[in-house]
C-alpha cells in the first residue's frame, strides 16, 4: 500500500528514536514516503499533494493541529487519514481508539491497515475550514490563546500550564466582556453566551488520562453537539465540571445557564464585538460571525 507520513518536527511527545522506530515499522510493510512540515498550514498542502500522487493513506505524526491541517487537505477525497499521537494531548487520535503513545499506536495502525479497517467519518466546518473534534468560542478560545502565547511552556508543562492559563483567563477583566449569540438553524437561541463549544467527537479534551466528556452522545457518524453557557460563575461551573468528568453520567446538563443541544446540523455565532475562537485547539483570528455546519461522510479514516 502506498502511504505518506507527515511529521511535525515540533511535535512535543515524540523523540528522534521513536520517529526512526515508527518509520521503519511502516516502511517494512508499506511503500512509504515521508514529508516534514516547515510552517503553519503546510500539512494541508502536503496531505493534498500526497493524495494527488496516489497515496491511499496519509499518516500524521504530530499534535491535533497537524491532524486538522491534514484533514483540510483530504476532506472530500478517498485518501484515508491516520492520526498518530505526537502532541501534548492528541484528542482526536485517542477519541477514535489509538493509544496515547506513538510507537504503540503504530503497532495498532499496522494491524488496522492489514485488516483495511477504513470508515467514513463526519467533519465539522467553521467558516469553510473543517475541524475534526471541536470548535471553542469565547472563554474556551481565550484560554487556548493564552496557552499558545507561551508554547514552550505548553510543550514542557503540559496540562498544568493549561489549568494555570484557564485560571488566569477566568480572573482577567476581558473575560467579563465576552458576550455573543448562538442560534441553531431550527431556531433555538442563547443570548449573552460567554462560552460555546461545537463538538464533532467526544471527549472535549483529556486532563492526563481523564477524558472531559461534554457530549458523550456525539460520534463519527452523528451531527454536531452544541454546548453554550451564559455564566462562568464558580457556582455554575462546579456542577458542569462534575458532569463532564463522568459523575453526571450523561454529559453536561441542559438547565440553568447551560444549554446542551445534540444533533445540530447548523449553527451561527454572532457578536457585536469580535469574539475569539479556536479550531481543534488552534487559536484563530476573532470574528463577528462564525458559521458552523455538520458535513457527513466527509473523510475516510483508519480506525483500530
Amino acid at each position: 500500500m502506498r502511504v505518506a507520513l507527515i511529521t511535525n518536527p515540533a511535535a512535543s511527545s515524540v523523540s528522534s528514536r521513536s520517529r526512526v522506530m515508527i518509520t521503519k515499522a511502516i516502511s517494512d510493510k508499506h511503500e512509504l514516503t515521508i514529508h516534514e512540515t516547515t510552517r503553519q498550514g503546510h500539512a494541508t498542502r502536503l496531505a493534498h499533494r500526497a493524495m494527488k500522487e496516489g497515496n491511499e493513506v496519509v499518516i500524521t505524526l504530530g499534535g491535533d493541529g497537524t491532524v486538522n491541517e491534514a484533514a483540510n487537505g483530504l476532506s472530500g477525497t478517498s485518501c484515508a487519514l491516520v492520526p498518530l499521537p505526537g502532541g501534548s494531548t492528541n484528542v482526536f487520535a485517542r477519541s477514535i481508539g489509538y493509544p496515547n503513545d506513538a510507537v504503540e499506536a503504530t503497532k495498532v495502525l499496522l494491524a488496522a491497515l492489514e485488516k483495511r479497517s477504513f470508515t467514513k467519518a463526519s467533519l465539522g466546518v467553521a467558516n469553510d475550514r473543517v475541524f475534526v473534534f471541536h470548535v471553542g468560542i469565547g472563554f474556551d478560545a481565550a484560554v487556548v490563546t493564552r496557552v499558545e502565547e507561551r508554547s514552550p511552556l505548553k510543550r514542557y508543562a503540559g496540562h498544568p500550564w493549561f489549568i494555570a492559563s484557564a485560571i488566569r483567563t477566568w480572573a482577567a477583566a476581558d473575560r467579563r466582556r465576552l458576550s455573543f449569540q448562538v442560534t441553531t438553524d431550527d431556531g433555538r437561541t442563547v443570548d449573552g453566551a460567554q462560552m460555546a463549544v461545537a463538538m464533532n467527537v467526544n471527549p472535549y479534551t483529556y486532563l492526563g488520562n481523564r477524558p472531559l466528556d461534554l457530549a458523550p452522545e456525539v460520534g463519527l457518524d452523528t451531527p454536531l453537539s452544541i454546548i453554550a453557557t451564559t455564566s462562568l460563575a464558580v457556582r455554575k461551573l462546579v456542577p458542569v465540571a462534575s458532569a463532564a468528568f463522568g459523575r453526571g453520567g450523561d454529559g453536561l446538563p441542559n438547565s440553568g445557564a447551560t444549554r446542551h443541544w445534540p444533533d445540530v446540523n447548523g449553527v451561527t455565532i454572532r457578536s457585536t464585538n469580535a469574539v475569539p475562537y479556536q479550531l481543534d485547539g488552534e487559536p484563530q483570528e476573532p470574528v463577528n460571525e462564525l458559521r458552523l455546519e455538520h458535513r457527513p461522510d466527509a473523510i475516510t479514516i483508519v480506525v483500530p
